[in-house]
């Protein structure tokens, strides 16, 4: 594939998943605004973010199988056009009853985003600019917390709360356009190693198959695991800051941005790092550097430069596992590559979930410092369901020895 054919390809899947975070995170800093107008608690609000956690991991379960069928253009196309459409009914709720439901329509969007955002890597690219691309998708999801969430603030200060979810609207609507632009319509998967078929053609597929197979499965685990631990760090964060040094939310949110920088920077350079390293090397040390991290992250308040470096530091690996653990789900069964990329959604989702409940129950009955241990039992279960994670790359290639079919790979089980 020409490299500007490559650039134009890429566009449009990072603009789905920078479409994604832009809707989800917009409820953190116009929470407490939200609440007053509709007359409700913010727990109350902040249900809204469960509801279409829910509805997108529920979603992923259909949505997998159909960029496995039709390809990735359908669902980046539904995924901008529910997306904007919700962000419009969400801002225009006149309930809190209303609200809840405008997030589900979202929940549907980011299962479609988000799911065709990172299986157009495998559908686009061949193995050799794969792992490249993935560090774009991934990165982008950065740019909502360092550009998004503080225009959200200015337009919920200078007009209304309304008047912010302009910003996820927006970036839905692009996304649908570079998708209806610049995707063909007929996308073919890239050719994986080996002359495997192109995904999709007539085999069984959807997030039960990648849970049949055995390494799949543990790589889903993984993320899962993983993304309770980091969204369990990125939901109390700005709680950390406001209890341990008194900061006011309007420097928390920069804090957090400079945060998603690092994370940004290590996403976009995590490919040379495994061609040099390997895959699995590498997220297994950033599991594991995330997990000890967070173990003095939240229990030493020194100072707040002291704090904001580590978590700086822990960005980093957030953003090099990530990356890496993303391109290395693909691999998994190459030949669906939306099935894997569903089964991620879905992981995240959850993930999200899991992460912002437990560790509420945890400071409910212990503290942060107790917080800290409890991350980092889960960053280091994550790096060892990694260990047993296949990566197909790593196998030698006997010239002679015919490739599996999606079907048989389908069918692997540990």
């Amino acid at each position: 594939m020409p490299v500007s054919s490559s650039r134009r390809l890429l566009l449009p899947l990072v603009l789905a998943t920078m479409a994604t975070q832009a809707s989800i995170v917009i409820l953190s800093p116009i929470i407490i605004e939200v609440g007053g107008e509709l007359e409700a608690s913010i727990s109350a609000v902040g249900q809204g973010r469960s509801i279409m956690a829910a509805t997108a991991v529920l979603a992923a379960l259909a949505i997998g199988q159909a960029i496995d069928r039709i390809g990735v253009r359908p669902l980046l196309i539904a995924g901008g056009a529910l997306g904007a459409a919700g962000a419009v009914a969400t801002g225009a709720a006149p309930s809190l009853l209303v609200f809840h439901l405008a997030h589900a329509l979202v929940g549907l969007a980011v299962a479609c985003l988000l799911s065709a955002g990172f299986a157009g890597v495998a559908a686009f690219f061949d193995e050799r600019r794969a792992g490249s691309a993935m560090g774009y998708v991934v990165a982008a999801q950065s740019v909502a917390w360092i550009v998004g969430v503080p225009v959200i603030g200015v337009l919920t200060d200078a007009v209304s709360w309304r008047a912010a979810y302009a910003v996820p609207a927006a970036a839905c609507l692009a996304a649908l356009a570079a998708a209806a632009l610049l995707v063909p319509r007929e996308p073919r998967a890239a050719e994986p190693s080996g002359g495997a078929e192109p995904s999709g053609a007539g085999e069984r597929a959807g997030i039960l198959t990648v849970l049949r197979h055995g390494s799949a499965r543990r790589w889903a685990l993984a993320e899962l695991v993983a993304y309770s631990a980091w969204t369990a760090e990125l939901t109390y964060a700005g709680a950390f800051y406001v209890q341990s040094y008194g900061v006011e939310e309007t420097a928390v949110g920069f804090l957090l941005a400079i945060g998603s920088v690092a994370f940004m920077l290590a996403s976009l350079g995590t490919d040379r790092l495994t061609r040099r390293f390997g895959r699995r090397r590498p997220i297994v040390i950033a599991s594991l550097a995330m997990g000890t991290l967070l173990v003095p992250v939240l229990n030493l308040a020194p100072a707040v430069w002291f704090t904001l470096a580590l978590f700086c530091a822990m960005a980093v690996f957030a953003g090099l596992r990530s990356a890496g653990s993303s391109a290395l789900g693909l691999d998994q069964l190459r030949a669906l590559p939306g099935s894997m990329m569903a089964a991620r959604t879905a992981s995240a989702q959850l993930g999200y979930m899991l992460g912002a409940v437990v560790g509420g129950v945890v400071l409910a009955l212990a503290d942060f410092g107790a917080l800290g241990f409890v991350l980092f039992a889960a960053m280091a279960a994550a790096a060892a369901l990694i260990t047993r994670v296949d990566d197909p790359r790593s196998w030698p290639q006997s010239a002679s020895a015919p490739a599996a079919s999606p079907a048989a790979a389908a069918r692997t089980a540990s």
